[in-house]
């Protein structure tokens, strides 16, 4: 009885860290493209964004700033990491 109460116990504990765990932090990077036409070629912002909104903010102020505002576009990346095997950054979503 107390080893299927233990059995019980250990699953629920188990299982509520999985469904009711924290939620994973958002991170947000920036992907500027030069050039619209061309997405293939990024300048990746080396900084992590709380949220998508400043790393819209921010990514329309580099374009601003290195005069690519009417030739160039951004992406933002929800919590990315680069695939080694790959070599490319993997994100969780993608938005403008």
């Amino acid at each position: 009885m107390i080893k299927n109460i233990s059995l019980v116990a250990l699953a629920a504990t188990l299982f509520s860290g999985c469904i009711f765990g924290g939620e994973q932090k958002e991170e947000w990077e920036a992907y500027l493209y030069p050039d619209k036409t061309n997405t293939k070629r990024a300048i990746i912002v080396p900084i992590k964004y709380p949220t998508l909104e400043i790393c819209r903010q921010s990514a329309i102020d580099l374009l601003k700033k290195r005069g690519l505002e009417n030739t160039g576009t951004y992406k933002c990346g929800k919590n990315c990491s680069f695939h080694e095997g790959m070599k490319v950054d993997i994100c969780e979503e993608m938005k403008k």
